[in-house]
């Protein structure tokens, strides 16, 4: 047993003797001292020996399992003392430099100019309302009288999830929801985003942000409709601004139109963000069609409606000048830090 401990001491000596770095202790920790090291591997011989013998040997092994540990510790110690000073050197920083500096975080140009859309409308008698992202076809479409071979219903204009959930068109999927849980008069938007599968250009982006408007009640006609828009478009811009109001054809309203302002960004002259017509189309509006009301549980011979679908990113793009809708979503710090 004196030659095995001799021998294991001259060993671990060699190789601490050769070590180059705290990691290289490490090792050589759990090597010698490890559950499976020599020094452990040692108490194996205390069963063959005589009760006389058993005590001092069992010093003897643990002498030099403390022996090595404190040359470990002395040797790690030196180690991690070096790299500690290296790292420093290494890091050091130089205070003189000036530090970056810190912008505070801020509203997106899109959310602030939502929000004012919401404020404006909440004053003019509209509820804020929300419906959900991911839909069924039926209150996506179907309720809202879309036939079955509507062009909106191919895989080429929307993001299909199963064949028959999806991600939402248009944030019109709210009218059936809750005309079906609520009695007239209903007097709500519904703000959110929306997705349509479509070329990402200056114009158009694959997700947008929308405000969709639904008022029924007895009564309610196509002037009530138009002189809405008027004075909501009036409070977002200027009393000034110039509008036109176009028939067009939507499923869910019947008489449909496309209400167009005067674009902003090359005050009518023509640009490619109004395809050189000198007007930008910034919402579809319409009576809500009967069809569209018997879905949801009200009366069309007792009660009628009008809803407007409007774009949140055509509104800033009109308000802020802004030429490309792709800007929106590059997060580009330069942009984004002229409207905090």
């Amino acid at each position: 047993m004196k030659d095995k401990l001799e021998s294991l001491r001259k060993e671990f000596t060699k190789e601490i003797q050769a070590v180059a770095n705290s990691l290289d202790v490490e090792a050589l920790e759990v090597k010698y001292l490890g559950k499976k090291g020599p020094v452990q591997q040692l108490m194996k011989f205390l069963k063959d020996a005589t009760p006389e013998e058993r005590p001092k040997l069992g010093k003897s092994i643990n002498d030099l399992k403390i022996e090595f540990s404190e040359k470990i510790n002395e040797k790690l110690s030196a180690f991690q003392n070096k790299e500690w000073e290296k790292q420093l050197e290494e890091e050091k920083i130089d205070v003189t430099i000036p530090g970056r500096r810190r912008f505070p975080g801020a509203k997106h140009l899109v959310n602030k100019v939502l929000d004012e859309v919401i404020d404006i409308l909440i004053e003019m008698g509209f509820s804020v309302q929300y419906g959900p992202e991911i839909d069924t076809d039926y209150y996506n479409f179907k309720a809202l009288n879309f036939a079955p071979n509507h062009p909106a219903m191919d895989m080429q204009d929307t993001f299909y999830i199963t064949d028959d959930v999806l991600l939402r068109t248009h944030t019109s999927n709210i009218q059936t929801r809750f005309m079906e849980g609520h009695k007239p008069p209903i007097r709500i938007i519904a703000p959110g985003r929306a997705y349509r599968n479509e070329d990402v250009n200056a114009r158009s982006h694959v997700f947008f942000h929308q405000v969709e408007a639904l008022y029924v009640d007895k009564g309610v006609n196509f002037s009530d409709l138009i002189s809405t828009m008027e004075k909501f478009v009036q409070e977002l811009f200027d009393p000034s601004i110039e509008m036109k109001f176009r028939p067009s054809y939507f499923p869910f309203v019947e008489p449909g139109m496309e209400v167009d302002i005067r674009c902003l960004v090359c005050e009518g002259v023509g640009c490619p963000v109004c395809k050189h017509t000198g007007w930008l189309e910034v919402a579809g509006a319409g009576m809500v069609h009967p069809e569209v009301l018997k879905n949801g549980g009200i009366d069309p011979e007792e009660f009628s409606g009008y809803a407007w679908g409007m774009g949140i990113e055509r509104l800033v793009m009109l308000k802020y000048g802004i030429k490309d809708i792709r800007i929106f979503t590059e997060n580009d710090q330069r942009f984004l830090r002229q409207f905090v």
